[in-house]
């Protein structure tokens, strides 16, 4: 799973535009599974786990769409939602080239940012590059010695086969391993700094499900460790997205999903277009206290940011959110995310770790 892109200069008035949302008891992000399929194997994917959708769900039995009802069905819930900015995943969503090769250019022309994310594992329609507001980013789980084996096939040469004269962001994870070797870090960003193909890098931090014990998980030390090491590339490497402001986010992440800033403002749908993502973006039960997630911490770090004398967007947001959540009351919606409320009945779960076969 992967998330949309944090906006480090949001400006006054995207802030007002999000506070309009959430007071209409909207959410001004929005992520869709639009596929459960992916050709993919990675170890560790917990989103076809039995927690990741709760209920007893999974990814693997929903009914999802294809064609034209794929097409209507996600404009239909940007109808609903009226987002300012739309996440396309799966599994793998360019599975679904053909479909989304009809929902970018409607979304750019509803003035609708959108970003496909993707593993590359099949090449990216040149078509797209014109579409205003519209980002591809690829995940790649760091240097070939690490990602080439976990996200077989889509390795190095197959992603850089299927960017080929595109423009992309890359989306990084950085996982325990990483850390073992000294210098890692920077190789990875000076490799995809300079590639052509790529406008910007970002990165997230391996964020475990609660009680999750795996060779990826950070300790505290590594966080410090990446936290002390990323703001310095990001000045020596012009396409590198990093921050004095998010690597103290990384530190000091949400207490809980109620604590969350991207989780209140975004609104997550799985491949049936109908069952929700809760508490955010990674399903099951994340540890909110070890999060590293881009757009989380970006937000997070926004959250502080004075707008007015002693007010902080954390402030309008909070109070925002208690208007929403009543005008949902009011209106008789019963769609309210569940991390609009103080206490997410679902955090506690432990969803187990799977490996999904090709």
């Amino acid at each position: 799973m992967a998330t949309s892109q944090p906006n480090p200069s949001i400006t006054p008035r995207e802030i007002l535009s999000a506070w309009g949302k959430i007071l209409g008891g909207k959410a001004p992000m929005l992520s869709i599974e639009i596929t459960r399929e992916c050709p993919l194997s990675c170890p560790g994917c917990y989103a076809y786990g039995e927690g990741h959708l709760g209920g007893g769900k999974l990814l693997t039995e929903l009914n999802d769409f294809r064609g034209d009802a794929l097409v209507d069905g996600v404009l239909g819930l940007v109808r609903k939602n009226k987002p300012m900015h739309v996440s396309l995943v799966g599994g793998e969503p360019l599975v679904r080239h053909r479909e989304l090769s009809a929902i970018l250019p409607a979304l750019s022309a509803l003035d609708i940012f959108s970003l496909v994310v993707s593993s590359g594992v099949i090449p990216i329609p040149l078509e797209w590059m014109d579409l205003p507001r519209v980002r591809v980013a690829i995940s790649v789980d760091g240097l070939p010695e690490h990602h080439d084996i976990r996200r077989k096939p889509a390795t190095y040469e197959r992603i850089l086969k299927n960017i080929a004269g595109r423009t992309v962001n890359i989306h990084w994870v950085i996982t325990r391993p990483m850390l073992e070797r000294p210098g890692y870090l920077e190789e990875y960003v000076a490799f995809w700094n300079a590639r052509t193909e790529v406008d910007r890098i970002w990165v997230s931090l391996y964020t475990p499900q609660i009680d999750e014990e795996s060779p990826e998980k950070l300790t505290p030390e590594d966080r410090q460790e990446v936290a002390r090491v990323l703001p310095p590339l990001a000045k020596k490497y012009s396409k590198f997205l990093m921050s004095e402001g998010i690597a103290r986010a990384f530190l000091h992440p949400p207490e809980n999903p109620a604590d969350c800033l991207f989780a209140k403002m975004s609104a997550n749908y799985s491949a049936d277009l109908l069952t929700r993502v809760e508490p955010c973006v990674f399903g099951g039960s994340p540890n909110c206290s070890e999060c590293g997630c881009a757009a989380s911490s970006g937000l997070h770090w926004i959250r502080s940011v004075k707008v007015a004398g002693p007010l902080r967007v954390g402030h309008f947001v909070g109070g925002s959110v208690g208007v929403g959540s009543l005008v949902n009351r009011l209106r008789g919606r019963g769609d309210r995310p569940s991390r609009w409320d103080s206490n997410d009945p679902r955090t506690g779960k432990k969803p187990g770790l799977v490996q999904i076969a090709t």
